[in-house]
């Protein structure tokens, strides 16, 4: 018994006790693309998770051509705001930190880059696209060279390039910009990067992130859905679906799949619309030439309209998307065959199926023979008579005399009985001799 305990007691100390990760944290998130509403999103939650880890800091690996300015602003002010140490690392070869990406990077605790990148290029419309006249471009070209200027004095990086990469679209390599106080390291990958932050002091702490395990933060399944929809081409798409489900199901009441596709489908679209603003003119433009696509089915102008209707909604599509960055831009090789489908849509089905509900039903057996003229084969009185009808010799009555030979009208029919009226006046009357 002694043995057994001695030798159980052995083997309890034998078996190694695995110990927590005590190294520590560095958090990773990848920005690849434009800037966008879910790009705000997907950096705010790391910023957020970040900070509730204890990482030592958190990488943003950037490769972007720009984006909306306003979604620019929200992710400089949650950065500025950030407690953990945020390194913004330029990154493949070959990438870039363009227009938005300029803030964004001056914006980080510390700012890295790879071989053969490159950042700069930050105008006005370059951030937003719009064509704008003199006094108003100098104006928006001030407010944006003191906010990128703030920005640089707050993180003690150049102030004058910073300047010259909104007034004059200055684009450097990371060679330049390490040398003139831009960013603080050049990495080749991010083990080097790593390597290169241990020790560095950032907010009166030293960084120790040599050799630190890595949490990449990915994007969760609801902000890739919603990057997805956050493009012109997916957003065109949902106002398509939209106006072809809704009309649709206008057309053909009862099919309801239409009617519950084309409502999600706005459903969407007015998500999108709130976070990305569109022109209001090519809105416009769109709405009339729905007009003017359904005008079509109640008016005789042989196509006119729904022609007019094509050129409004190729108008429109192509300005829907135009007071944002050229990224967001739709090319007219995407517009024009929209367009064809939706002229080809109204003129066919919609029109059809318009028609077909508001055109009067017409009436079949006996009740098609109410308010048919007739001729008295047989004198009809209150006891009955006889008229021939579509080929079928009927018994009638009628309340006044009817003399055979006389025109009459059918205005009632009762079992195998026709009411009848006689057809005084002169007009009623020639229908039957044809004059």
């Amino acid at each position: 018994m002694k043995w057994s305990f001695f030798l159980l007691l052995l083997t309890a100390y034998a078996v190694p006790v695995q110990q927590p990760d005590e190294r520590p944290e560095v958090s990773v998130i990848t920005v690849n693309g434009p800037i966008g509403p879910t790009t705000t999103s997907y950096i705010s939650r790391a910023i957020s998770t970040a900070e509730e880890r204890g990482s030592e800091c958190l990488i943003l690996e950037l490769d972007t051509p720009g984006g909306l300015l306003d979604s620019t602003t929200d992710i400089v002010q949650a950065m500025l705001a950030s407690e953990v140490p945020i390194v913004v690392y330029v990154t493949p070869s070959g990438g870039g930190a363009i227009s938005a990406g300029v803030f964004i990077t001056l914006a980080s605790h510390i700012a890295a880059m790879a071989p053969a990148t490159t950042i700069g290029a930050a105008t006005p419309v370059q951030m937003s696209g719009e064509e704008i006249g003199d006094d108003q471009r100098e104006k928006l070209i001030n407010y944006s060279v003191s906010y990128i200027e703030s920005i640089a004095a707050e993180r003690d990086r150049n102030v004058e390039w910073a300047e010259s990469a909104v007034r004059d679209a200055a684009a450097i390599t990371e060679e330049t910009a390490i040398e003139i106080d831009v960013i603080e390291i050049i990495a080749e990958n991010r083990v080097d990067l790593l390597t290169q932050l241990q020790g560095r002091e950032v907010n009166g702490a030293e960084l120790n992130t040599e050799g630190a395990a890595i949490n990449e933060i990915e994007k969760t399944h609801a902000e890739k859905f919603l990057g997805y929809l956050f493009s012109p081409q997916i957003m065109m798409i949902l106002m398509i679906m939209a106006i072809y489900g809704i009309i649709g199901e206008i057309s053909e009441p009862g099919a309801i799949i239409p009617g519950v596709v084309g409502l999600v489908a706005l459903i969407l679209l007015l998500y999108t619309v709130a976070a990305m603003p569109i022109n209001i003119a090519g809105f416009v433009l769109i709405g009339l030439s729905i007009i003017l696509f359904v005008s079509e089915a109640f008016t005789p102008t042989f196509g006119l309209l729904t022609a007019a209707g094509a050129v409004t909604f190729f108008l429109g599509s192509l300005m829907l998307f135009e007071d944002l960055s050229p990224l967001y831009q739709l090319s007219v090789w995407y517009v024009l065959p929209a367009t064809v489908l939706t002229t080809l849509f109204f003129a066919v089905i919609v029109s059809s199926g318009l028609r077909a509900q508001f055109q009067k039903v017409a009436k079949s057996g006996k009740e098609s023979m109410i308010g048919r003229k007739v001729e008295a084969i047989k004198r009809i009185d209150a006891n009955g008579g006889k008229v021939f009808v579509q080929g079928e010799i009927w018994n009638a009555y009628s309340d006044e005399i009817v003399e055979e030979g006389e025109m009459c009208e059918i205005i009632e029919i009762k079992g195998l009985n026709i009411k009848v009226r006689p057809l005084k006046n002169q007009e009623d009357q020639e229908e039957r001799y044809g004059r």
